[in-house]
């Protein structure tokens, strides 16, 4: 009886733990390793002096940063403008491209002393690839169609730092971003 019971428990080990050690190497195989974590990104710098279109345009749609690099997400922001209102440089840089990209088209600038590139889309521009613009010069104008936004006009401004894409408001000082006036509170006597 003794010995029934023994190989009766030595079985299930015998048969199973092989299987178990074989089939785990296929079960993490199954699983992608994590990536390496980046280092942390050194801070934005605010370095705009001027929004790309109008005093203080009406997001309409935020920054999405997507979970991978392929994944969903939105690479930028969509500022409401009509059709024709003057797109300007945010910082003083270099046009990297100016052109039609999938029959929109696309105004990039390389900002001037740092690692960032912004563009800006649907744009007629009015600037040529090499040419150096200042803050706030107008770079072209807001088209018409090919606009990402439904039925509204709007300018989607991205930014980049290398091949990865930033909140491009993370480059508005406070005093563009028009977080309210400063107060003074009354000194406590």
């Amino acid at each position: 009886m003794r010995r029934r019971m023994r190989s009766a428990l030595l079985w299930p080990v015998l048969v199973l733990g092989p299987a178990a050690v074989l089939l785990t190497p296929l079960a993490w195989a199954d699983t992608s390793p994590g990536a390496p974590q980046a280092p942390p990104a050194a801070p934005v710098p605010p370095v705009a002096r001027a929004w790309p279109v109008g005093v203080r345009p009406p997001v309409l749609r935020g920054w999405e940063p997507p979970v991978t690099v392929y994944g969903p997400g939105h690479r930028g922001v969509d500022l409401g403008a009509p059709a024709g209102a003057p797109v300007r440089a945010i910082a003083p840089g270099r046009v990297l491209f100016a052109g039609r990209v999938a029959g929109r088209g696309v105004v990039s600038v390389e900002l001037r002393g740092t690692d960032l590139r912004t563009t800006y889309e649907p744009v007629r521009a009015s600037v040529r690839k090499g040419e150096e613009v200042g803050a706030g010069a107008v770079v072209g104008v807001v088209e018409p169609g090919g606009s990402h936004c439904g039925t509204r006009t709007c300018v989607h401004w991205g930014l980049l730092r290398g091949d990865a894409y930033v909140n491009p408001l993370s480059v508005l000082p406070p005093w563009l971003l028009n977080r309210g006036p400063s107060r003074l509170l009354p000194v406590a006597p």
